[in-house]
């Protein structure tokens, strides 16, 4: 009832998760990013629990195929699950359970992996897979949706359309983005539209926030004046 792509840039190290599907609220129980660690979507019968455990398993040093073996032998509902892993480290697996309703299946590759179920054909993750390996060069947020609008063009969930989330993270225990489409006709377009809406001020004004190399934030325009380029300070 799913498909995603969990991903992570080896130029900028960003690590990030992309989903949409025909359920209520998808961003609140498949993605689950950690910055310097990995990339986790968790769906089908899903296990929200393989988020948070499977990143501290990663943490810990297991590759994404150990982390994947130890998440899936405690779990009696295996057979129904679908799970993906890529590491900061650019290493990749996913895993299809037998039970998964058709189509389902899933694509690896050095940096990602693309998994669906539930969906009108393999053609979905095929198309997904291609505009994200097409899209390279551009950033990590823009190859995310690139992906997933290409999925939903080739079909998608065969149920419908209702949620879609993205998740990134850069060098931050904060998020760099985590935008969330819980109910909408067209989530994916919707998702699309808020990101674009971001890049006007949003993104622009995270460069200015407290981060690791800038603990006490980086100077920014007074409060109601203007940047460099004429942009309107945040309130």
């Amino acid at each position: 009832m799913t498909f995603s792509i969990a991903a992570m840039d080896p130029l900028t190290r960003a690590l990030g998760v992309a989903v949409t599907t025909k359920y209520l609220a998808v961003g609140s129980l498949c993605p689950f990013v950690q910055a310097g660690v990995g990339a986790i979507a968790t769906q089908a019968a899903v296990n929200p629990s393989f988020g948070p455990r499977g990143l501290r398993l990663l943490a810990e040093g297991l590759t994404p195929e150990q982390t994947m073996r130890v998440l899936l032998e405690g779990d009696d509902g295996r057979a129904h699950r679908q799970l993906s892993v890529v590491s900061a480290h650019a290493q990749s697996v996913s895993f299809t359970g037998a039970e998964t309703v058709p189509w389902s299946g899933h694509r690896t590759g050095e940096g990602y992996a693309v998994a669906g179920n539930m969906l009108v054909g393999e053609e979905t993750v095929a198309a997904a897979e291609a505009a994200f390996l097409g899209s390279e060069g551009q950033s990590l947020p823009e190859r995310l949706l690139r992906t997933i609008e290409a999925g939903q063009a080739a079909g998608g969930d065969k149920r419908g359309r209702q949620s879609a989330a993205i998740v990134v993270y850069t060098t931050e225990e904060y998020p760099y983005l985590d935008f969330r489409v819980d109910d909408h006709p067209e989530p994916v377009a919707e998702l699309r539209r808020i990101y674009e809406l971001s890049k006007s001020e949003y993104l622009r004004w995270k460069e200015y926030m407290p981060s690791r190399m800038h603990p006490g934030g980086r100077p920014r325009p007074e409060r109601g004046g203007a940047d460099a380029g004429g942009r309107a300070a945040p309130p």
